[in-house]
């Protein structure tokens, strides 16, 4: 199997509710994002994948976040804005750009959100048996 990533890195403020201690409060994080694709085959190339076609879809995806208020944000409406949460809305939006894209045989294996350099939340679909 191979596999690739690439990240990218976006602003934005929020706050957590029903959490006691100072992210219960409106503050900011310089998120950095990271999307790994695998396939069991090479593209005519020899690549998975151009890495410039996957920060694109990344990049438009991110850029729905970047310099937000996530708390206003449609998907949050019922859900914190945790970085485990954010993991989760970028791996959804990148797998329906990636069901567009050539290429049948690459597949989203997992998006990490970092909110600091030591602090990072990863999301994979577990495939069920």
């Amino acid at each position: 199997m191979f596999e690739i990533r690439v990240n990218t890195n976006f602003s934005a403020a929020h706050y957590l509710n029903n959490y006691k201690g100072k992210c219960e409060n409106l503050h900011g994080h310089n998120w950095k994002v990271e999307v790994v694709v695998c396939s069991s085959k090479l593209d005519r190339l020899g690549m998975v994948m151009d890495f410039g076609d996957l920060k694109k879809i990344l990049n438009e995806v991110v850029s729905e976040l970047d310099h937000k208020f996530l708390n206003e944000i449609k998907f949050f409406k019922y859900k914190n804005t945790t970085s485990e949460y954010i993991a989760k809305i970028v791996f959804q939006e990148v797998g329906k750009k990636l069901l567009k894209f050539k290429g049948s045989l690459i597949r989203l294996k997992e998006v990490s959100v970092w909110e600091q350099d030591n602090s990072c939340a990863t999301y994979r679909k577990i495939k069920r048996e």
